[in-house]
């Protein structure tokens, strides 16, 4: 998909994009006293790779539980290829295609590296009670499931972590396997939030390529990060939250230098750019 496709959209919160692959109305979510989220409207472009940016507190990664099935809002709707969400558990969601990953990793420490991949697979018979004892009904899937492990693991570099415990990883490695993981249901759209938190720089470019490897392959991004050069490289476009709404959206380019977000990150009547 050429870049192009955001040149006729216009750079204000809730803009509307040519081909979006997840649409979200009147999303709000409060706690107790406090409005968490209360977005408006927000499109994502199919095929993109999409930054989802604001000060610590903003509500990023609550409105990230509430679109992946992790939380229910107090109101508001959204749909993914044209399906609604609502009220969908987690593992429903990753079925149709929209898989996320955590700012703190879901690695299953006392697991092995591969039994973590094997549990990324959706709809495999040996889950279910019934077939479980007959090995012979799900050998062969079981098969195919751990080649495509494998083939993940590879792709990230982790293949020769295999057999080692989940939790002998390093922080950066849990990041690439969270990754590898979700790719075991062949999603259409991956969410992650903050990837880059607590990797190293030696693991950073790494897992820069790795998302713009999604796009290359067809898939949509969405990812919650505060690292700026990262969003800078990789995003083709950007949506920011403050205060629980949308209050930016354009290129990394428009954003730099838009006068809301630079009131949000560091307050009013700042003439600093952020350098986005």
């Amino acid at each position: 998909m050429s870049d192009d496709v955001f040149a006729d959209v216009p750079c204000e919160p809730g803009a509307v994009k040519p081909d979006p692959i997840l649409v979200a109305d009147n999303i709000r979510r409060s706690f107790g006293g406090l409005t968490a989220v209360d977005v408006q409207h927000l499109d994502v472009q199919r095929n993109s790779i999409t930054a989802l940016i604001g000060p610590n507190g903003a509500g990023k990664t609550t409105f990230f539980n509430l679109l992946t099935g992790f939380d229910s809002p107090d109101s508001g709707e959204w749909t993914f290829n044209g399906r609604s969400m609502n009220g969908l558990s987690p593992y429903k969601a990753a079925r149709l295609g929209m898989v996320r990953t955590f700012q703190l990793t879901k690695s299953l420490t006392r697991m092995s590296v591969i039994e973590n991949m094997r549990l990324g697979a959706s709809a495999q018979a040996g889950e279910q009670l019934w077939r479980a004892p007959f090995r012979f009904l799900w050998k062969a899937q079981e098969a195919e499931v751990t080649a495509r492990a494998e083939e993940l693991l590879a792709r990230f570099k982790l293949d020769h972590m295999r057999d080692e415990f989940g939790g002998s990883l390093s922080g950066g490695q849990r990041k690439l396997l969270e990754m590898a993981r979700a790719l075991m249901v062949e999603p259409e759209m991956v969410m992650l939030d903050e990837p880059m938190a607590g990797v190293n720089p030696a693991l950073k470019q790494s897992l820069l390529e790795h998302v713009k490897g999604l796009k290359d392959e067809g898939r949509t991004v969405l990812f919650v990060e505060h690292d700026m050069d990262m969003v800078h490289e990789i995003a083709d476009w950007v949506v920011v939250m403050a205060e629980g709404q949308i209050i930016a959206e354009g290129p990394p380019s428009f954003i730099g230098a838009n006068q809301a977000v630079i009131d949000a990150y560091l307050g009013a009547h700042q003439n600093t750019d952020l350098g986005v």
